[in-house]
């Protein structure tokens, strides 16, 4: 087992939204804890755009995630085009993943995995476009790949196929870590899924290893989070240690659900903060609202981000333990409210 405590300190926290879409009420949701649980802690808050995704990211949609935070009154100390510790966007962080995964190279701890998604989804015993149960951790892994030999990969890329690549995992491994929202726990690795991509098939860096880089080379201390990513983080304590970085302290905040019990997505388009804001929806009542299901105020009357913060901090530290658990519905009259 092994138990992942964090120094104390002053919070670093982040804003790392993936621009795939307009930001929704959910992602503010996140957002607005993120920045509160840094700033009513006297700490810092960085923004990086996470763009791996070359198919699916786009530049507009950066643009109006930055004007959308600035608009709920979210700022942040470095990162976009200013700071310390450029790049802010993953796209161009190519060379300093290379690096991270040279070093789990040189301890023997990378394999190439021929697998396809479609062979992956049938051994998961899941049809296509089913989930596998382990959210966004993503697919379970069987080892397929785990012990081929020199000629059987060899085989494999004769018939054309270019492989992922995979950290292998300890099979007993247990990460122990206590939550700042959920309190302590103890998850085997393979109730993640298992040995998990570090570089997809397509040459695409995978989530896991870009965001652990990135994080150490920022200094960040707070990850503020939902908790759909619970089952990300044995995954990113176990590269923590085999990359010798501290680990940060994690947050893992209920998710907002509408009336039908799904988590905000970005197809939720009414509830894009651009939707919202066009509506005429007051940038204070939104943040009030948030404050009152955070339960840091009785009722949602208007209020900024930091008249919150000064609030906490002279009332102590940030009560993360008074959040909700479980997801949280949003009435589909909430937004009348707001305006």
């Amino acid at each position: 087992m092994n138990q992942h405590t964090s120094s104390g300190g002053t919070v670093t926290g982040r804003f790392a939204p993936s621009p795939t879409g307009l930001m929704h009420l959910g992602n503010a949701w996140s957002f607005f804890l993120a920045w509160l649980g840094a700033r009513a802690s006297g700490g810092r808050v960085i923004l990086r755009h996470e763009d791996i995704d070359p198919d699916r990211s786009r530049t507009e949609w950066m643009d109006a995630m930055e004007r959308d935070l600035s608009w709920l009154g979210l700022d942040w100390d470095e990162g976009s085009s200013h700071g310390l510790h450029a790049p802010y966007h993953q796209s161009m962080c190519g060379p300093l993943y290379e690096r991270a995964l040279d070093a789990l190279k040189a301890k023997g701890l990378v394999y190439p995995c021929y697998c396809t998604r479609k062979e992956l989804r049938m051994l998961a015993g899941a049809p296509h476009g089913a989930s596998d149960g382990l959210g966004d951790a993503g697919a379970a892994y069987p080892g397929t790949c785990r012990h081929l030999t020199p000629e059987q990969r060899a085989q494999k890329e004769a018939e054309g196929r270019h492989p992922a690549l995979r950290l292998l995992c300890p099979d007993d491994d247990v990460e122990s870590f206590n939550d700042l929202v959920l309190g302590p726990q103890n998850i085997p690795l393979k109730d993640c899924g298992g040995d998990f991509a570090l570089r997809r098939s397509d040459g695409v860096w995978a989530y896991q290893l870009a965001v652990v880089v990135d994080d150490v080379r920022m200094g960040v201390t707070q990850v503020v989070r939902g908790e759909d990513i619970l089952l990300s983080t044995p995954r990113q304590l176990l590269l923590y240690r085999l990359l010798d970085a501290p680990p940060p302290s994690y947050a893992h905040v209920p998710l907002l659900c509408d009336e039908n019990g799904e988590r905000l997505a970005k197809r939720h388009h009414s509830l894009s903060i651009a939707a919202l804001r066009e509506k005429g929806c007051s940038p204070t009542s939104i943040i009030g609202f948030f404050a009152k299901v955070a339960g840091l105020q009785p009722d949602p009357s208007p209020v900024s981000p930091s008249r919150l913060a000064d609030n906490i901090m002279r009332e102590g530290p940030f009560p993360w333990h008074a959040l909700p658990k479980g997801s949280l519905i949003i009435p589909h009259n909430a937004p009348e409210a707001w305006l």
